[in-house]
């Protein structure tokens, strides 16, 4: 059907917003995915207490064309998704995104099509600051 938000957020995300944005009549099923800063990462050593997003310019663009060849692949769609850049603590949201569908099925397919295609395509690092002071790249 359609994209109906994107974007990059320096501000907190809010989840009811992306769920509103695919809500309407045709709409029976609303799938959501919220991922937080965890406090661990299995490939260091040490507590995780921010993580540090940054984007490259095109970013943006990048989101858009992710979006809206998720929503291609899914007819009857409509997706709505934003990752966060900055600093973030654990617990905060990094990246939200929703999916309605007429059935629950598509929703959820759809849903995950659009995170998975984001975590391995938007052009987004983290820099993983630890417990200790000490920091690593992640996806450079």
């Amino acid at each position: 059907m359609s994209v109906a938000l994107i974007g990059l957020s320096a501000t907190a995300l809010d989840v009811s917003a992306h769920i509103a944005a695919v809500s309407g009549p045709p709409q029976g099923a609303i799938a959501t995915f919220l991922g937080t800063v965890r406090d661990h990462d299995p490939s260091v050593v040490g507590e995780v207490t921010h993580l540090d997003y940054s984007a490259h310019p095109d970013a943006g663009a990048v989101l858009a064309h992710i979006a809206g060849t998720v929503a291609d692949a899914h007819p009857g769609t409509t997706l709505a998704v934003t990752h966060r850049v900055g600093l973030l603590a654990v617990g905060e949201a990094a990246i939200v995104a929703a999916a309605s569908s007429a059935h629950r099925a598509e929703a959820f397919d759809a849903c995950r099509d659009l995170v998975e295609r984001v975590k391995a395509e938007l052009p987004v690092w983290k820099r993983e600051i630890l417990a200790d002071g000490s920091h690593t790249w992640v996806g450079l």
